[in-house]
C-alpha cells in the first residue's frame, strides 16, 4: 500500500522498486581517476548532467571498486563516452580489475588537466574538477564542473546497459 503521496507503507514487503529501475538502459561510461601515484577506471551505468548552470556532471561509483577509491583524493575525474564499436574497451574497464591489471598498459591515452588519464578511444570525453562528493548508499556521487572536453562528430550509438550485459564485472558489486 502506499500514502496518497506514493510513499511505500513501512510493512509492505511487496515493494519492487526494480519495477522501474529494470526498464531504465542508460548510455554506459568508463571513469578514470588519478591520485596518489595511482591510475584507475572502471565501466560506469550511473551518470548524467545534473545542471545547467552551472554546467555539472554527476558519476556514481560503487564504494567496492577500485576506482573509487582512487577517484575518492581525485581533484579531476575523466568521463569518456564510447560507441558500440569500442566495446572492447567497456570489456576492458568493466570486465577486468585494476587490482589484478593495470588496464592503462593496453591502451592508448593521454594526461588531461590535473594530471587526469584520457582515453584516446573514446567518442567523446570530459574532465571535470570534483565539486561535490554525495554518499548515496553503496555508491558515492561525484558533480563534476566540466573544464576540458572533446570528440569526434557524433557517429555510431553510444554503448548502453544492455550493450553491456554480458561483460561479467571485473569486481564485485558488494
Amino acid at each position: 500500500m502506499t500514502d496518497d503521496k506514493g510513499t511505500p507503507d513501512a510493512g509492505d514487503t511487496a515493494v519492487d522498486p526494480g519495477v522501474f529501475f529494470d526498464r531504465l538502459n542508460p548510455d554506459m561510461c568508463v571513469v578514470t581517476a588519478v591520485a596518489g601515484g595511482e591510475r584507475a577506471g572502471c565501466l560506469v551505468g550511473f551518470a548524467s548532467q545534473c545542471s545547467i548552470r552551472p554546467p555539472r556532471f554527476a558519476v556514481w561509483l560503487s564504494k567496492a571498486n577500485r576506482t573509487y577509491r582512487v577517484a575518492r583524493s581525485a581533484q579531476y575525474l575523466a568521463v569518456h563516452l564510447l560507441t558500440r564499436d569500442r566495446r572492447d574497451l567497456a570489456q576492458l574497464f568493466g570486465g577486468e580489475t585494476g587490482d589484478e591489471v593495470d588496464k592503462f598498459a593496453r591502451l592508448d591515452w593521454h594526461e588531461g588537466p590535473g594530471g587526469s588519464a584520457v582515453l584516446d578511444g573514446a567518442a567523446a570525453w570530459l574532465v571535470g574538477t570534483v565539486v561535490h562528493r554525495i554518499d548515496g548508499g553503496d555508491h558515492v556521487g561525484h558533480v563534476l564542473d566540466p573544464v576540458q572536453w572533446g570528440g569526434a562528430a557524433p557517429e555510431g550509438h553510444l554503448i548502453r546497459l544492455s550493450d553491456a550485459v554480458g561483460i561479467e564485472a571485473g569486481h564485485p558489486a558488494d
